[in-house]
């Protein structure tokens, strides 16, 4: 089939979806082996972090010239901060045991839990990302929102004792700033106000300072839009301005409620 005015795509320029997805799923292995306990082996000169490089190797090879430094450098610089990303899911495993009721124990929540999953991902992703690494940041953060329904762009900043329970729908953006002991429920958003290319780069997306809990299907927009610490979001709100510290904000529905004797025939819908 012939087509015409169609920008050429070279995709053998981009990293391999199934190395940069198997790195991924391995790298994870790697922090929380199963089959030896959980527990980050301090021997970063291992076999099994070796073969590791060696794969991270593989996935930026299609990106020479488009790196900020050489393969070592990068990849040597990554894997020193793994010890310091292991300590900080761990804090975000034990705040799913101290959040959620049905978690028993930091080994349920990260054998099982797809927020906790997730949010690997995404502080996996974010140190890639901080080193400048093009592409593969992104690709490995929708590997895990193809597989939770929970959507972390590698840019976005995010503190200790991060918490988010069930998850489907939650959507992080570029530039969001959260803080420590944050928690999101279901269907929450960070999201920037407006989509205009023009924007690229700027500050688009909310700020969430320390202790705050946003409830299911709340909208946050803005770059401007700061919720001071210790505040609670409602489920169902579309917030737009900054709230202060220790704010209660909520969606005020109006139900009504009647005897089904008033209707005139009786409603029953087959969907």
């Amino acid at each position: 089939m012939k087509t015409t005015n169609i920008q050429q795509i070279d995709l053998s320029k981009l990293p391999s979806r199934v190395l940069a997805y198997g790195f991924t799923d391995e790298l994870l292995d790697l922090l929380f082996p199963i089959e030896a306990g959980f527990g980050l082996n301090d021997d970063l000169s291992d076999e099994r972090v070796e073969k590791l490089k060696r794969i991270l190797r593989e996935v930026l090879r299609p990106l020479k010239g488009k790196l900020p430094d050489s393969y070592e450098v990068l990849i040597n610089g990554f894997f020193e901060q793994l010890p310091e990303v292991y300590d900080k899911l761990i804090q975000d495993a034990k705040a799913f045991v101290e959040s959620d009721p049905a978690a028993e124990s930091i080994e349920e929540v990260i054998v099982a839990y797809p927020g906790f999953y997730a949010i690997s991902v995404y502080r996996i992703a974010h140190e890639l990302y901080k080193l400048e690494i093009p592409i593969l940041p992104r690709m490995m953060t929708e590997y895990a929102h193809n597989k939770t329904g929970i959507d972390i762009h590698p840019g976005a900043h995010i503190g200790n004792s991060f918490f988010i329970d069930h998850g489907t729908g939650v959507v992080i953006g570029q530039t969001t700033v959260v803080g420590n002991s944050v928690k999101l429920y279901q269907g929450v958003t960070l999201g920037a106000l407006a989509v205009r290319k023009e924007n690229q780069g700027a500050r688009r997306h909310p700020t969430i300072e320390d202790n705050v809990i946003i409830y299911a299907g709340s909208c946050i927009l803005g770059g401007e839009t700061v919720v001071g610490h210790d505040s609670v979001i409602g489920g169902n709100v579309w917030l737009t301005a900054s709230v202060p510290a220790f704010s209660v904000v909520y969606h005020k529905s109006d139900v009504k409620i009647r005897d089904k004797s008033d209707l005139k025939a009786v409603i029953d819908f087959v969907i």
